[in-house]
């Protein structure tokens, strides 16, 4: 099993965090997003975990409804979007104040071969999407091979 976490700290710029070895290396696993937090674009970060039987992966989102998500799958690829609109308005005399904010975001995943694309199941639950992507074959787990250094 292993389990790829993107973390997200402080407010890198755009070229260090891109060109930055770290950034290159520290990438989700299956994820194409490029730019995932910059320049006010606020993207939720994802956590992929693998068993023998699935891909698990969560999103964290809190403050969305069911309602808002569009998870789809075209040519390998798994898109998560999701769109918020709220508008508030206050009338009191002779005050009035509307507020108006739209909200979205996307992430692609690259999918593996030799998933059940048909078979991937979505829930959203305490502002988690958990998306599970069932493999086709169960891959068992290999046993570990200690390498000796020398």
């Amino acid at each position: 099993m292993s389990l790829t976490v993107r973390k997200n700290g402080g407010t890198p710029s755009l070229l260090s965090d891109f060109f930055g070895a770290a950034s290159l290396f520290d990438r989700d696993l299956f994820d194409m997003s490029i730019f995932p937090s910059r320049l006010g674009i606020n993207v939720p970060t994802a956590n992929i975990t693998e068993t023998s039987k699935e891909f698990r992966l969560e999103l964290a989102a809190p403050g969305l409804e069911r309602k808002d998500f569009d998870v789809k799958v075209e040519n390998n690829t798994l898109t998560i979007s999701a769109e918020k609109e709220e508008e508030k308005r206050e009338r009191q005399g002779e005050y009035s104040r509307h507020e108006y904010s739209f909200n979205s975001f996307s992430r692609s995943f690259a999918l593996p071969e030799g998933i059940k694309e048909g078979a991937i199941d979505a829930k959203y639950e305490n502002g988690i999407l958990k998306v599970s992507i069932p493999k086709a074959k169960e891959t068992p787990a290999k046993p570990v091979h200690k390498i000796t250094v020398s």
